[in-house]
């Protein structure tokens, strides 16, 4: 079938955060803090095992979550307070060699220079615009990230923003999805929602969009996965 609108997750869909170590170094630049590469290696190693980058990873890091920050982990998206509170949590599990870095590293992943589009999102996303295809961005997150597309210019491609902070709702529940729905005007029947998490994108399938996905990889890695989308727009299909 044609679809009438498209659904995208924000990270690890259209966009990807950067490296650990690029996240770390640009902190400690911004904080006027010089480090020996061995040490700013091995907190590298100790910030992506704790997970403490948002969007680092579809999957927390090796070490899992904290017991006393488990139940805060579940709610993460809900607020911006939770996600905030989240955060700086795994972050405070590693020994930081100042503690005014655990609000600096947040205020980082919060930047537009902290993101970088898919090599094939303005070309997928300009696509779209041009079939007349409305465009809605469903995202778990605990910031406003209008600015990183107005920054990246890909922001007059986009109809609609649903963000789980701003309706304290998190993927899958569906309520998020007839959000976005909504906001484009489109049924769910006529949408296709697009993401890299199955557990939490999936859950547009409930409400009777169909489900298209992408892997969770660097920008280097993932060329042009999305370019799938304009051929299922026009009509061959889902999975």
């Amino acid at each position: 079938m044609a679809f009438k609108g498209v659904l995208f997750d924000f990270s690890g869909t259209l966009f990807r955060i950067e490296s650990t170590a690029s996240w770390l170094r640009g902190t400690l630049a911004g904080s006027g803090l010089a480090l020996p590469d061995d040490e700013v290696a091995r907190l590298v190693v100790a910030l992506d095992r704790a997970g403490a980058l948002p969007g680092g990873s579809p999957r927390l890091g090796a070490v899992g979550v904290p017991e006393h920050l488990v139940e805060l982990w579940g709610r993460r998206d809900e607020s911006a307070e939770l996600h905030r509170a989240a955060y700086t949590g795994l972050a405070r599990t590693v020994a930081l060699p100042d503690p005014a870095l655990v609000d600096a590293l947040y205020e980082r992943h919060r930047t537009p220079e902290a993101w970088r589009p898919y090599a094939d999102a303005r070309e997928v996303l300009r696509g779209l615009r041009t079939l007349g295809v409305r465009v809605g961005v469903v995202s778990n997150i605990g910031w406003d990230l209008r600015p990183v597309f107005d920054a990246h210019g890909l922001a007059p491609y986009v109809d609609a923003y649903v963000l789980s902070y701003e309706h304290a709702v998190q993927k899958p529940d569906a309520r998020l999805f007839a959000l976005a729905c909504d906001g484009l005007g489109v049924a769910p029947r006529d949408t296709l929602m697009v993401g890299d998490d199955r557990g939490a994108d999936g859950g547009a399938a409930v409400l009777g969009c169909a489900v298209h996905f992408v892997d969770h990889l660097p920008v280097d890695r993932r060329p042009d996965a999305l370019r799938a989308v304009l051929g299922l727009v026009g009509g061959a299909g889902a999975r």
